[in-house]
C-alpha cells in the first residue's frame, strides 16, 4: 500500500472518533496472518474505510466498477486497496485477482450483497463469496455493521450516530469439489450471509432472519 492508503487511515479513524460513536467488538477474532476472506453487510458509502479501519491487518477490497469511472475517485480507491468488479455478470478477472490476494495471504472484504441495503436489512447475498471461498480454501470471516446506514443526509454529524462493526469468529465451508454446481453455491453463499446475520441486531437480519444455527466449521 502507498503512502496515501495510511494517511487515509488516519483521517477516517479522526473522523469516526470525532463525529460518531465508533465500536468495534470481537477483534480478537481477526487473524493476524495467513489468507482471510472478509464478509460484510453494506448499508453506507462508508462502509469499506469503516471496516478497513476496524480491522488490525491490512486488507484489499472488491467495490463496484462505476466507482473507478472518474480520475479522482479512481485514485482515492484504488490508494485503499481496492479493486473492481462488474455487477450483474460473472466477471472472471474480478475473481481472478481476489483468489490472487488470498494466494498471496492477504485478506479480501467483499460485501456479498452487492449493494447497498435500501432499508438497512440484510438482502440476498450474491454467489461471488462463495465461489471464491471454493476455489481459494481460504477461512472467512464474517462482519456485521450497524449505524452507517444513519450517516445520511446533511444533519447526521449533530446526532453523532453509534456504529458498530462487530467482528464474528472465522469458519470455512464444508468441504465441496472445486466444480460446485449451482445448488451447492446457493446453499454455501446463504451459509455466509447466516454468519453475518448472527452478527447483525434482529431488525438488521432481513431475508436471513430465524434460519437457524448455522453449521459451517469454526476455526
Amino acid at each position: 500500500m502507498g503512502w496515501f492508503y495510511y494517511i487515509a487511515r488516519l483521517v477516517v479513524k479522526f473522523i469516526l472518533f470525532s463525529v460518531t460513536r465508533w465500536k468495534v467488538e470481537g477483534k480478537a477474532n481477526i487473524p493476524r496472518q495467513g489468507p482471510l476472506l472478509i464478509v460484510a453487510n453494506h448499508l453506507n458509502l462508508a462502509d469499506p474505510p469503516v471496516v478497513s479501519v476496524s480491522l488490525n491487518r491490512t486488507a484489499m477490497f472488491m467495490a463496484k466498477e462505476e466507482l473507478f469511472r472518474s480520475k479522482f475517485s479512481n485514485y482515492f480507491i484504488r490508494s485503499f486497496g481496492a479493486f473492481p468488479v462488474h455487477r450483474g455478470r460473472l466477471d472472471r478477472q474480478a475473481l481472478r485477482q481476489a483468489e490472487n490476494v488470498l494466494n498471496e495471504g492477504m485478506a479480501l472484504v467483499m460485501f456479498p450483497e452487492s449493494k447497498r441495503s435500501p432499508n438497512a436489512q440484510l438482502q440476498a447475498g450474491l454467489p461471488g463469496s462463495a465461489l471464491i471461498a471454493v476455489h481459494s480454501c481460504a477461512p472467512i470471516l464474517p462482519i456485521g455493521i450497524s449505524g452507517t446506514e444513519k450517516m445520511r443526509g446533511p444533519f447526521w454529524i449533530l446526532r453523532r450516530p453509534r456504529i458498530t462493526v462487530n467482528i464474528g469468529r472465522p469458519f470455512q465451508l464444508p468441504t465441496v469439489g472445486r466444480r460446485v454446481n449451482r445448488t451447492e453455491l446457493t446453499g454455501l453463499t446463504s451459509l455466509i450471509m447466516q454468519h453475518i446475520a448472527e452478527l447483525l441486531p434482529v431488525e438488521f437480519q432481513g431475508n436471513y432472519a430465524k434460519q437457524g444455527k448455522t453449521d459451517a466449521i469454526e476455526n
